[in-house]
């Protein structure tokens, strides 16, 4: 259900804006939390009474809607990338 420590350090080497990067630029961010809404998703189809897990999905959809926001207020051309490279939206 977690994400691996390797599975996370490879989004954020994937992702990281700059050299220095170590997890901490937005992009990088986002991509973590999409790993992690991907696993916890996957948790509530076969858990779908877990009401925990659920409040914990809805925080981390939220907290990644306002780094998108803010990114796309930052540069829309870098959000319509990030948003392509991770498959998120239609």
């Amino acid at each position: 259900m977690s994400i691996t420590k390797e599975k996370k350090s490879e989004l954020i080497n994937q992702f990281k804006s700059s050299e220095n990067d170590n997890g901490g630029s937005v992009e990088s961010q986002v991509a973590v939390l999409t790993e992690r809404i991907r696993n916890l998703t996957e948790h509530m189809k076969n858990n779908h009474k877990d009401q925990h897990s659920r409040r914990g999905l809805l925080l981390m959809v939220n907290r990644r809607k306002k780094l998108l926001a803010y990114i796309k207020k930052r540069n829309v051309s870098e959000y319509e990338d990030l948003i392509k490279k991770l498959g998120l939206r239609k």
